[in-house]
């Protein structure tokens, strides 16, 4: 439903309040001026383009002279181009010889360490893979031989990275390390070529936020160089050849800069994150860097009472000049953010046609399961986006309305509540019981409210693909509800017991319709970046170590290797001496399964005819968001097979003195008990209030206790079973049966 009222309407088109976006309300096309109502409906889907005749002599890809060069024989940067569109031109491996891939090698670039968090996305110039460590360091490795040819081992100490930059006119290859600093190194020798640290206090001139995860961009003798979190970052842009700071746009706007008066009087304590965490995508033709910025950190991701307001430059694309750093024009996805849903993919951008025109658009839009298609050029939407209202609750002050293309979102946005005891594990956006549940962008305050996508759900922060091959964008993504409230650590619960899984997702953006969807078994939505090639396939790694290829038509898949550890990066595509590569950094991540995730230093590279046999099989991911706490043997209990309702587990496995709603308020949290065991559920005495142990997703059981009264359940087969309590669904805990 649209908004009718014209005082909505108003409202929603910064008539009344704050602008929403610099080229006018909810992106109506260019010809339909700032008001949506104006608009003319969604154009009729665009046949079947042709496929594409071969591209005319231009720019390798390691030039990065323009946004859109295909990878060739290089594959320069983390997104593939300096638009991010993660599309290699390469055809020797296609569908009929794609299933003869094998090792071509294998490098243990660490030695064989199988500890930390590795996100760092290859790329390779001239033959030469560039890669950073879980620890830190940067190896480059000949992409044909697999040889180390040297490596930068760190003094500053172990770092989480996203990616190297290359400039290879200036024969410097880039990084960062610990204390916000920005490293070149001969890409020869891997020597130091220059360190330049950036300040950490606030308090000077030079400071730019915190220089970590982000990946780093190269173009024309410049470093374009994100900040991720803290409390206030900008994405700025640096000399290449001394890390000179030459531009600076803040996500956070201060006294008389634009935006400060988007934050409704909040003190500056309360002004906080909105930090460009994620690689920007540049378009050298219109003089343009795009950049998107985080949620808001201030006082709590999840309390928006203290700072009224759209909250700008918060969950926001910015559109500055590539030299200036001048501000042309915003969209902001997500008004006074309450639920981390920032939209933090790196943008792509992909010239398609819509209505019959060419259009230079980027696509935008990650964790809230939509694409925003906006020209790029000034931020219009020329499929549509509108302005709806939401539900609210007056002490979030929460925005009345948030943006909806018009096409809706390309995943679910509605909790299901799924009846106990029928599929397993059933819809992949299927309730754990006894939450109050909702949809996205419902307003919540001290009740935690379930909805989906959360923010670890959507395609959140993996890197996205865009073929002119086949005109369609590719996403992985995952299932990952959360529940918000004020009570809620950090940026929202994502609830123990419910399922982990994830799909590829293809969008056709002339249209903004899914052209199809893939459901997978685990999320794919961080750092799990997808390959598109001119042969028409896709390359996507798994959190169990499978590197896949998948039919970029339907999503069919053709081919896996096992690489040994979770992926969390992107493949790249690259050719040496003729031969046609497929490479991949298998490191392994937290995100979002923990330590559950294999972790590994495996950089892989395969080739029609390799020999080089798969890595042994690791145990996979828990694919069910575990509990708090150890497991403990049901018969060593202090209370031997019992369970205590609403109370925290001490050091020696007995119930805490108190009443508690925490996640771990069930003691013990995780029992381990033989088959045909019989456990009792014990809400205590002491207790004030009805507590249950409500067993998800068969239904075993659910209790519902007073206080003083216990249950008993016979666990007659081997599993895992999950339950919580309707108090508050927060406490959860598992019985595993063996």
């Amino acid at each position: 439903m649209r908004l009718t009222s014209l005082a909505a309407t108003l409202l929603a088109c910064g008539a009344i309040g704050a602008p929403l976006l610099l080229a006018g309300c909810g992106g109506g096309d260019s010809g339909g001026g700032a008001f949506p109502w104006f608009s003319a409906p969604p154009p009729a889907p665009n046949p079947p383009a042709p496929p594409p005749a071969p591209p005319a002599a231009g720019p390798s890809a390691a030039a990065l002279a323009d946004c859109c060069t295909a990878g060739d024989r290089d594959f320069p940067k983390v997104g593939g181009n300096l638009g991010n569109q993660n599309y290699s031109s390469l055809v020797k491996i296609d569908k009929a010889r794609v299933g003869q891939l094998g090792g071509a090698w294998l490098n243990r670039i660490e030695g064989g360490t199988n500890t930390g968090n590795s996100q760092s996305t290859t790329v390779v110039v001239d033959g030469v893979i560039y890669i950073e460590s879980a620890l830190g360091n940067l190896i480059a490795v000949d992409g044909k031989t697999g040889v180390t040819k040297w490596k930068w081992t760190t003094p500053y100490g172990a770092i989480t990275r996203r990616g190297a930059a290359v400039a290879k006119d200036l024969g410097l290859v880039y990084t960062v390390a610990t204390g916000n600093r920005l490293v070149a190194l001969d890409t020869n020798t891997g020597k130091p070529v220059w360190i330049k640290q950036y300040p950490s206090s606030a308090t000077d001139a030079d400071y730019q936020g915190a220089v970590q995860k982000v990946a780093l961009v190269y173009h024309d003798k410049r470093l374009y160089v994100g900040t991720n979190d803290g409390n206030r970052g900008a994405a700025f842009s640096a000399d290449a050849a001394t890390g000179k700071v030459l531009s600076t746009f803040w996500g956070v706007p201060r006294v008389g800069e634009r935006g400060y008066d988007t934050w409704g009087g909040a003190p500056e304590s309360d002004r906080t994150g909105a930090t460009p965490w994620i690689h920007p995508a540049v378009d050298p033709e219109l003089g343009l860097v795009y950049w998107t910025f985080g949620n808001v950190r201030g006082g709590s991701s999840q309390n928006g009472s203290t700072r009224p307001g759209l909250n700008l430059f918060a969950n926001s694309i910015v559109a500055l000049d590539l030299k200036t750093g001048e501000y042309k024009w915003h969209f902001q996805s997500v008004h006074h953010d309450i639920w981390d849903m920032d939209n933090v993919m790196s943008p792509v951008l992909a010239n398609v046609r819509i209505a019959g025109q060419e259009r230079k658009v980027v696509i935008y839009g990650s964790k809230t399961g939509m694409y925003y298609i906006l020209d790029r050029k000034d931020g219009s939407a020329p499929l549509g986006i509108d302005e709806m209202p939401v539900k609210q609750d007056a002490r979030q002050a929460s925005w009345p309305t948030q943006p909806f293309p018009r096409q809706g979102a390309w995943t679910e946005t509605c909790i299901v509540d799924q009846p106990l005891g029928t599929a397993i594990p059933g819809d992949p956006n299927r309730a754990v019981p006894n939450y109050l549940k909702g949809c996205l962008y419902d307003a919540h305050w001290d009740v935690p409210l379930l909805s989906i996508p959360g923010h670890g759900g959507g395609a959140n922060w993996n890197h996205q693909s865009f073929s002119p091959r086949t005109g369609l964008v590719y996403t992985g993504m995952g299932y990952v509800s959360a529940a918000h409230s004020l009570t809620e650590s950090s940026n929202g619960l994502r609830p123990p017991g419910t399922y982990m899984t994830g799909a590829v997702v293809a969008v056709d953006p002339s249209t903004n319709l899914v052209k199809w969807k893939k459901p997978m078994p685990y999320s794919l939505a961080h750092g799990n970046g997808i390959l598109s090639t001119a042969a028409d396939l896709l390359f996507i790694g798994q959190p169990d170590g499978n590197l896949l290829a998948l039919d970029a038509g339907d999503g069919s898949e053709l081919w896996r290797f096992q690489t040994g550890a979770a992926i969390a990066a992107s493949p790249v595509a690259y050719e040496v001496d003729g031969e046609q590569y497929i490479a991949v950094y298998a490191g392994g991540t937290s995100i979002p399964y923990g330590d559950s995730a294999p972790r590994g230093d495996y950089l892989w590279a395969f080739k029609v005819g390799g020999t080089v046999a798969p890595a042994a099989t690791p145990k996979p991911p828990e694919v069910r968001r575990p509990v708090s706490g150890q497991a403990v043997e049901g018969a060593a209990l202090p209370t031997p097979n019992t369970v205590f309702l609403a109370r925290v587990q001490t050091a020696a496995n007995a119930p805490g003195t108190s009443e508690s709603t925490a996640v771990n308020a069930m003691t013990p949290t995780w029992m381990r008990v033989p088959a045909n065991t019989t456990v009792t559920f014990t809400n205590p005495a002491g207790n004030a209030n009805l507590h249950c142990a409500t067993q998800f997703f068969e239904g075993r059981f659910d209790f519902k206790l007073a206080p003083g009264q216990s249950a008993q359940h016979r666990f007659d087969t081997p599993g895992e079973y999950f339950y919580n309590d309707c108090h508050s669904a927060r406490p959860t805990g598992k019985i595993v049966v063996y």
